[in-house]
C-alpha cells in the first residue's frame, strides 16, 4: 500500500483527489494540507471531499514521511512543501502552475534529494498532443504560422497556462526557437503584423472550462489544428494519482508525466 499526502486538499483539485484515491486498492490518504488560514482546517478531509469521513484531519504542514505527496497549490506553497519533502525523504507530484525559473531550478535541487515529478499537466491526452505538436513543427517548418489558444475557467489565477507554455517550450525543442525570442503574448497596436518565426500565445477565462488548448499550423490556403479538451477535472486528478503510483519507489531525480507514459517529443 502506497501512502499519500495532498498538498492543497481543500481546494477544488484537491478534494477531487481525495475522492478517487480512496477508490484505489493500492492507495491509502494518510495526510491531507492546505494554508494556515484555511476555514476547513481541522475538517475531516474525506467529509470536504464528500465521500465520508476518514480521520485525516486537514492540516497546515506535512508532519510525518508519506511515500509521495500531490502538490495542486501555488508556487510559493510550492517552493516550501519541496523543502519538507526532501527533509522527510517523501517523492513528490507536482502539479502547480506558473511556476517561475527559480522554482524550476528549486524542483532541480529537490531532485537530487528525492523523486520528485513536475508537470503543468496530467493529462495522457495533453502530453501525447505535446508530442504531435512537436512533430508537426518539425515537418511544417516556419512557413507555417503557430499560434496556440488556451481557454480555462473563470477563477484560474495564471496565464498563459502552464500547458499552453508547455506546447511552445516543445515547439521551440523541436525547431531550434528560443521561446524568449519568438512567443508574442496577444496583439495590441496599429502594426502587429507577424514576423516569421513567431508563436501567438492567447490565453480566454471563461465560465467553469475545465481546460481547452489548441495549436494551430496556418500557411497560405490551409490551416492545421490540433486540440486537446477536459471536460473534467478528473482526466488531472486520474494523472496525478497514475504518477504517484509510477514515482513510489523511484531513486532521487526529476521525472515529468512523459516518462510515466513512456511519451518522447
Amino acid at each position: 500500500m502506497i501512502s499519500l499526502g495532498i498538498h492543497g486538499a481543500a481546494g477544488r483539485m484537491g478534494r477531487r483527489l481525495v475522492a478517487l484515491s480512496v477508490e484505489s486498492e493500492d492507495l491509502e490518504l494518510t495526510a491531507a494540507i492546505d494554508r494556515p488560514d484555511a476555514p476547513e482546517q481541522g475538517q475531516d478531509a474525506g467529509t470536504l471531499a464528500g465521500v465520508g469521513p476518514l480521520s485525516v484531519p486537514l492540516t497546515d504542514r506535512l508532519a510525518d514521511r508519506v511515500d509521495v505527496l500531490i502538490d495542486f497549490t501555488t508556487p510559493a506553497a510550492t517552493r516550501a512543501v519541496l523543502q519538507r519533502c526532501g527533509d522527510l525523504g517523501s517523492a513528490l507530484v507536482v502539479g502547480t502552475t506558473g511556476l517561475t525559473d527559480d522554482d524550476h531550478r528549486t524542483i532541480d535541487e529537490a531532485g537530487g534529494r528525492v523523486a520528485v515529478l513536475q508537470a503543468p499537466n496530467m493529462s495522457l491526452g495533453v502530453n501525447l498532443m505535446l508530442a504531435l505538436a512537436a512533430q508537426a513543427a518539425r515537418r511544417l517548418g516556419d512557413e507555417y504560422d503557430i499560434e496556440i489558444v488556451e481557454a480555462h475557467h473563470r477563477y484560474k489565477a495564471d496565464a498563459p497556462s502552464g500547458t499552453a507554455l508547455a506546447i511552445a517550450e516543445a515547439v521551440c525543442r523541436a525547431t531550434g526557437r528560443e521561446p524568449d525570442k519568438v512567443l508574442v503574448h496577444g496583439r495590441v497596436g496599429d502594426d502587429v503584423r507577424r514576423q516569421r518565426g513567431q508563436i501567438g500565445m492567447h490565453a480566454l477565462r471563461s465560465g467553469d472550462l475545465a481546460g481547452r488548448h489548441t495549436i494551430s499550423f496556418g500557411a497560405i490556403g490551409e490551416q492545421l489544428e490540433l486540440t486537446h479538451l477536459a471536460t473534467t477535472r478528473d482526466v488531472f486528478a486520474h494523472g496525478a494519482l497514475k504518477a504517484a503510483r509510477w514515482l513510489a519507489g523511484r531513486p532521487p531525480g526529476r521525472y515529468s508525466i512523459a516518462d510515466v507514459l513512456g511519451l518522447d517529443d
